[in-house]
């Protein structure tokens, strides 16, 4: 299937009427852009997309040009972001969220702005828009201007509950998203504020609903396997472990791979790290080292300089309560601003 241009599309304000003319557009703006818009209107099938390397080594992946429409097809429903929408991309066009905030634009119509990927997106931005995609760090840092924007999705990792806390007030409407690369994006959804009367501001909203036509169930490790017949030619064997609410809902627990066994029970660092985001403001993760007696032990990594952290008032149970806390000045990140745990762990001098 080819990717056929919408005639409202619009980039930095400029419209186009042949893809050509986009391209060469974009031969003069960004490089990276300019590349991908030649492969993404060649008469190839496919594009190829590179990972994040946030939980392994990246790696290139070929995704059906007809999965990236059908992605953005169902964005544009599920969202109701018809034609001339006013969209924000502040994503590196490298990965696949930012390529698919270009391909929404140019499949739906939508009037787009791209400008420079920095942790501070809406720094210099005064204009609003009804559409907008980011990391937890750049909503973090977006707050005083977070209303110029209707509606944002959250990727590429975990809004934090005191994060949560803090955009309660805005009338912007904010979502976590699920998805990977192999996904093309997001194949469920979790509103993070602006919730209905029936749904209690204190006990803010644990699962994610998926998008349609998408099936999932659990392998034997509690991991959810994902069928997404418009996305995806193969079913999809994650690494997350979930909870099932129901065939259209489930809550995320944390990745398999970061499970830790101490003194043989399991811990999820994700969700110890959610209970602790209620009382550190810097950013931190849980990990599991080496121990004699215990196999693995529970310690804290906090970025920034050392700092006094009281676990009293937390909803930690003694397993889940960090053995040590460590402070690092700067954590490694993947160029999407995920951190890299391991990377991160070798900074520190552990002892076994």
């Amino acid at each position: 299937m080819k990717v056929k241009l919408n005639t409202n599309f619009s980039l930095n304000g400029n419209q186009f009427i042949t893809s050509n003319e986009i391209i060469n557009f974009s031969k003069e703006f960004s490089v990276d852009i300019y590349s991908f818009l030649t492969d993404l209107f060649s008469e190839a099938s496919f594009i190829e997309v590179k990972t994040s390397g946030s939980t392994g080594q990246p790696k290139t992946i070929c995704i059906k040009k007809e999965f990236l429409i059908n992605s953005a097809k169902a964005t544009g429903n599920i969202f109701d972001l018809k034609a001339d929408t006013s969209a924000l991309m502040c994503l590196p066009i490298k990965y696949i969220a930012g390529k698919m905030m270009l391909v929404r634009a140019i499949v739906l119509g939508w009037k787009l702005d791209i400008i420079a990927t920095n942790s501070n997106p809406l720094a210099n931005v005064n204009k609003t828009y009804d559409f907008s995609a980011m990391v937890p760090l750049q909503l973090e840092n977006s707050l005083n201007k977070i209303h110029l924007i209707k509606k944002i999705i959250i990727g590429g990792g975990v809004v934090s509950s005191n994060l949560q806390k803090k955009i309660q007030l805005t009338q912007t409407d904010i979502y976590a998203t699920y998805g990977m690369t192999e996904t093309v994006t997001h194949i469920a959804l979790k509103r993070l504020n602006n919730f209905s009367s029936s749904q209690a501001k204190a006990n803010f909203q644990r699962f994610y609903k998926i998008l349609p036509n998408i099936k999932i169930y659990k392998d034997t490790r509690n991991c959810l396997v994902i069928n997404a017949p418009d996305v995806s030619n193969e079913i999809i064997f994650t690494n997350d472990v979930v909870d099932l609410v129901s065939d259209k809902h489930f809550i995320w627990l944390g990745r398999y791979d970061n499970v830790i066994n101490s003194g043989g029970i399991k811990l999820y660092p994700e969700n110890i790290e959610e209970k602790l985001s209620k009382d550190i403001t810097n950013r931190f993760f849980v990990i599991g080292v080496p121990d004699p007696k215990l196999g693995e032990r529970l310690i804290l990594i906090v970025e920034g300089t050392n700092q006094t952290i009281n676990f009293k008032d937390s909803d930690l149970s003694n397993y889940e309560t960090p053995k040590e806390i460590f402070f690092v000045s700067k954590f490694i990140e993947t160029e999407t601003k995920k951190i890299q745990r391991l990377k991160t762990l070798n900074l520190i001098d552990i002892k076994i």
